[in-house]
């Protein structure tokens, strides 16, 4: 979520009357990561009471601001959009179905509640809990913050991006990034998918590595998954902490397996694609892009996992190619980005008079 914030702010300040992009800081670190130079970026930062004769539109999106705070901006005839990048049922239903805790934060303290493509589905939904208008708004993402990540690698001496195979490595060691938090991405299916590779051809996959799975290690259900399977059998599965997908990559991994289910647009998966390597996925949103299985078909996933094994080496230049169709379509620089919030800006600000198309200042 931090680099969608940041994403969006980076495109706000190409709209030719916004005139300044402000972060507030809605969280309990005291400073933005080192990845982050906000002087160089053109943005402002400050907490929610510091800034709240100095905007016209808050955007909440990665933290929960003070509710009071935000009666008080609308009172002043500042206007609230509610930004939910997150899976919106999921975050609903899970903690009060699976834990003691959770968060619900006031429903009716934005004027807009603004939906990535993915989650359309949930427009009615948001719609009566928040009592507002509900828009989608465009999906965006750009490589900066992995190629930051990538250069740093590199000058330690591991290449990123895929490497064509040698005969002593004729498969893939897989690695499954799925966070395992919820049920809306978890590495149930990918291990499955793997293991049906691994049955139908045990050279396809050399390995296959779970990543943010150590919390689940000695849960009852995964032991008696994991053991069922014939690549966990032959030692070829290692299970692991949580780890930064570069670099992972460039020491353990060659293709990525995954799932999701109703949340098909992810950044591990662009970032898979930025790196050429195989990515193995059931997103709708990505079919022509990677290797793509439907829903929950865990045949159809193994054999895409062993169509990449086979042809990957031999069409690079395709796959490079489609991925950097998907690149320029979320590209937040994209003029058909720009206009699409835009739009949505001027419809949420057009019926007070309080505000200046001209001259609008936005916070994330």
């Amino acid at each position: 979520m931090g680099q969608n914030v940041l994403f969006l702010a980076r495109l706000l300040q190409r709209i030719d009357f916004v005139e300044s992009v402000t972060l507030v800081d809605a969280g309990d670190q005291q400073a933005m990561p080192p990845q982050v130079d906000m002087a160089a970026m053109g943005l402002g930062f400050g907490r929610a009471r510091e800034l709240t004769d100095a905007l016209d539109v808050v955007i909440e999106m990665a933290g929960a601001l003070d509710v009071q705070w935000l009666s008080y901006f609308r009172a002043c005839g500042g206007r609230v959009v509610f930004h939910c990048v997150g899976q919106p049922f999921a975050a609903l239903a899970e903690p009060i179905v699976f834990t003691d805790k959770g968060h619900f934060s006031k429903p009716d303290r934005c004027d807009e509640v603004w939906l990535l493509p993915k989650d359309e589905v949930f427009a009615p939904m948001m719609r009566t809990i928040h009592r507002c208008p509900v828009h989608e708004v465009p999906y965006l993402w750009s490589p900066q913050f992995l190629a930051q990540r990538v250069a740093e690698v590199e000058a330690a001496g591991y290449p990123f991006g895929y490497r064509p195979r040698t005969a002593e490595q004729p498969g893939f060691r897989v690695a499954i990034f799925e966070p395992n938090i919820s049920v809306v991405k978890t590495c149930s299916v990918p291990m499955l998918i793997c293991d049906g590779a691994y049955r139908a051809d045990p050279s396809a996959v050399t390995s296959m590595q779970v990543l943010n799975s150590l919390h689940l290690k000695d849960h009852p259900t995964m032991l008696y998954l994991a053991n069922s399977l014939d690549i966990v059998r032959q030692h070829k599965a290692t299970f692991h902490g949580r780890n930064d997908f570069a670099g992972f990559m460039v020491q353990f991994a060659d293709a990525v397996v995954s799932h999701q289910w109703q949340n098909d647009q992810n950044y591990g998966y662009l970032d898979a694609l930025y790196g050429n390597y195989p990515l193995v996925h059931n997103s709708p949103w990505l079919r022509d892009a990677g290797y793509y299985y439907p829903d929950f078909d865990i045949a159809a996933g193994a054999a895409q996992l062993r169509e990449a094994v086979r042809s990957h080496d031999l069409q690079l230049d395709d796959y490079r190619a489609r991925a950097q169709r998907v690149f320029q379509s979320v590209d937040p620089l994209n003029p058909a980005n720009i206009e699409g919030y835009a739009q949505r800006l001027l419809h949420l600000v057009g019926g007070n008079a309080a505000f200046r198309a001209d001259a609008a200042r936005a916070a994330a």
